[in-house]
């Protein structure tokens, strides 16, 4: 008699396995978990509304939905721009690589920025820059803190020198933050390379990054490739970046809104209550032509 295949009686999907430590779990632990193996602390990789989820304390908006590229260059590699674009699309529920959005983050109103990695490798296009921009424009003007979790391949190549425009143009939209006295906290995940880690990914009042998230500019593979020698042991992980001063902390996820919170509170961003009933501040020097340029520009 020929063998019959045996049916499985465990539904598809139900337990993942630790890519770290090999250990089995339950789909819903790790989702209780928030995505952190218990065994190992492994962190797997989030999307961006689990991000958003995460670290917002309830309902939140989001903003700039409709962003959608225009495929500028009309670019073809392998297949044409467009069609990844509505693949992406389709896969991820999103127009674009980021979801930016406003909230309260432990009682704070803050602008939020997550990047999502399975949408062309969350790498930055001309609304990815346009939709953080916003975002921190957003921020100045309703005087919030800014965070942005970064998760990314680095500038889009399927949009030429305008995806590298974004660089300059986040940087440019950060420093007009600064300039208002407002925090700027930026999270990196694995992995965060390419021209988001060159931009605004390292540009924060404090940057935390995930444990083991891979964190650079070029992959290790290029560099070992151009310098013909072999990398120490970690090389661009975020414990290596913390020894050498390229990082503020590296943080477990499940320690991760409570570490933000901790440090908006400590530049001075308040609870929406509290900031609502607090007597207004004097300006700290006298204003002059460049304080008005700077809101304009804003």
């Amino acid at each position: 008699m020929a063998p019959t295949d045996k049916v499985s009686r465990v539904p598809e999907g139900l337990y993942i396995k630790c890519p770290s430590c090999t250990q089995v779990i339950y789909n819903k632990d790790l989702t209780a978990n928030l995505g952190v193996c218990p065994r190992c602390a492994h962190h797997f990789k989030m999307t961006a509304a689990e991000r958003l989820a995460m670290l917002f304390d309830g309902d939140y908006t989001t903003h700039d939905d409709g962003l959608v590229s225009t495929d500028p260059l009309e670019f073809t590699d392998t297949k044409p721009y467009k069609s990844r674009l509505k693949s992406s699309i389709a896969a991820t529920g999103g127009n674009d690589a980021v979801i930016t959005a406003t909230g309260l983050l432990d009682g704070i109103e803050t602008e939020i920025a997550a990047m999502e990695y399975t949408f062309i490798g969350g790498s930055m296009g001309v609304v990815v820059g346009e939709k953080v921009t916003r975002a921190i424009e957003r921020a100045i003007d309703r005087r919030s803190p800014v965070v942005i979790v970064s998760c990314s391949g680095g500038a889009r190549m399927m949009e030429g020198a305008l995806s590298l425009m974004q660089m300059a143009k986040t940087s440019a939209a950060l420093a007009r933050l600064d300039r208002a006295g407002l925090p700027f906290i930026s999270v990196l995940t694995d992995p965060t390379t390419g021209g988001v880690t060159a931009s605004f990914a390292m540009l924060g009042d404090l940057n935390i990054a995930e444990p083991k998230a891979l964190i650079g500019f070029a992959g290790p593979r290029v560099i070992e490739q151009t310098i013909k020698q072999k990398l120490p042991e970690g090389f661009q992980r975020s414990e290596f970046l913390l020894d050498h001063g390229m990082i503020d902390m590296v943080v477990d996820r499940r320690e991760l809104k409570a570490t933000i919170a901790r440090a908006l509170r400590f530049m001075g961003a308040a609870p929406r209550a509290a900031a609502a009933s607090a007597p207004p501040s004097a300006p700290s020097g006298p204003a002059g032509p460049g304080a008005g340029a700077a809101a304009d520009g804003a």
